[in-house]
């Protein structure tokens, strides 16, 4: 067991308050546990609470680190993993707005791309 305490229910409160007023149906949460190598200097994996969520065709995960602390990425295929430019936040709020902003960011980029017009 890693120590690291499972999202609580404020946290969880948090995520789908930030969902809910993100998207017009707010996708349902799914909580799950990744290893994580969290020191880059050991191979040590540990045990990370994870809450999960699939949204317009993109996957997001955000992992909880130790006690207020987070990691997001977002992702559409195994190939193609995206994060924030942060490696870890201690504020939530903070953590979940910045990964939808840059999936959010993203997205459009990607549009007008395909769309030059």
């Amino acid at each position: 067991m890693s120590g690291i305490p499972d999202f609580s229910d404020s946290e969880l409160w948090i995520i789908n308050s930030t969902l809910a007023e993100r998207y017009a149906t707010p996708p349902d949460i799914q909580l799950a546990e990744t290893e994580m190598r969290l020191d880059k200097g050991r191979t040590e994996l540990i045990p990370c609470p994870t809450v999960y969520w699939q949204a317009d065709d993109c996957n997001f995960v955000m992992l909880k680190t130790g006690d207020r602390q987070y990691r997001c990425q977002f992702f559409y295929r195994i190939h193609q993993m995206y994060g924030t430019g942060v490696e870890e936040y201690d504020d939530l709020t903070e953590c979940i707005v910045s990964l939808l902003q840059v999936q959010a960011d993203h997205h459009a980029s990607e549009r007008s791309e395909d769309n030059p017009n």
